[in-house]
């Protein structure tokens, strides 16, 4: 009997659902009650593959339930499956176009199932991209602030103090899961250990890299984006760059190194050996932060806190 593949694309009310060699798209729509019919049509279809896109959030309650009951579901980024579209010629694009698209891809390209994060992190994430979100409007109203007429400054002013005050309360309530989980909150000990992870660097990493501890290094520097990336081709070679990966993660590891560069000595040492011997200050600064995931990798996957003196030689080797 043939592998069943079946795509699923997913809108805020309703699912376009293709399989793979089927001429026919469903339209179902998108409620619980539905979700519970699909997944026992699913289960007794029993396919090889589910792949729906990410779609910021909207595909958490069915790839949830799926995954619950055993089915095979993978959750693939839209820019892989829209890139996947390209290149098989598929440029037009619908709901029903996506359906057979994502079908195809499971198909064709058969990608990875992982699980899905649990519902205590899911709601950690949310915590933590609804700080970003708050510090991003602070930041932007602190612009303002400078360039507004002096008669909406109060208004902007009361803005700020608000905003300020629910960054703190967000802290504090970050604060109050992590060290309610018992595994959370060994991690952000282990992690915090670190000269330049302060509480939010920590709660970060917790909540968007829990592969920390558990990949190699090279793995790990590719998944968030900070493994230089060739560019050769023929007799060229390009300048190596770092691309892709989980750019939230990225950024907060930016800040912890250019922390770590000041009080962490085995960082500062590299990067300042780096700096004396011609190369770039960005390009060394890149590579700090590769360290710096090195080490954090190091002191998750060995349940050990930083010691300075034993990372300060391993960094180097």
């Amino acid at each position: 009997m043939a592998n069943t593949y079946v795509g699923i694309d997913v809108s805020k009310h309703q699912l376009d659902l293709a399989v793979w060699g089927a001429a026919d798209v469903d339209l179902i729509p998108y409620d619980q009650e539905n979700i519970e019919a699909l997944r026992d049509r699913l289960t007794a279809l029993a396919p090889d593959r589910i792949v729906m896109e990410a779609t910021g959030g909207l595909e958490v309650p069915l790839a949830t339930s799926l995954q619950a009951v055993g089915l095979p579901v993978a959750v693939v980024n839209p820019r892989q499956a829209r890139a996947f579209g390209r290149a098989s010629g598929q440029l037009a694009k619908t709901d029903r176009i996506d359906a057979r698209l994502l079908a195809r891809m499971a198909a064709k390209l058969r990608p990875p199932v992982r699980p899905l994060p649990d519902t205590d992190l899911r709601d950690l994430r949310a915590l933590v991209v609804r700080r970003r979100q708050v510090t991003a409007i602070r930041a932007q109203e602190k612009t303002r602030l400078d360039t507004t007429p002096a008669a909406m400054r109060p208004h902007i002013q009361a803005h700020l103090d608000w905003l300020q005050t629910e960054v703190e309360r967000l802290d504090r309530e970050l604060q109050d899961r992590l060290q309610s989980h018992p595994c959370w909150s060994r991690q952000t000990e282990l992690l915090r250990s670190v000269p330049g992870v302060g509480p939010v660097v920590a709660a970060v990493l917790v909540a968007e890299l829990p592969e920390l501890g558990h990949l190699s290094r090279r793995q790990l520097a590719a998944l968030v984006g900070v493994a230089p990336l060739n560019r050769d081709s023929g007799q060229l070679r390009g300048q190596r760059r770092i691309w892709g990966g989980r750019a939230s993660v990225r950024r907060i590891l930016y800040m912890a190194t250019v922390t770590a560069i000041r009080y962490n000595p085995a960082i500062r040492d590299f990067y300042t050996r780096l700096c004396d011997q011609g190369k770039p200050r960005k390009v060394a600064l890149v590579a700090a932060m590769r360290k710096l995931l090195t080490v954090l990798n190091a002191v998750s996957r060995d349940q050990v806190p930083w010691q300075t003196e034993p990372l300060s030689t391993a960094i180097h080797t």
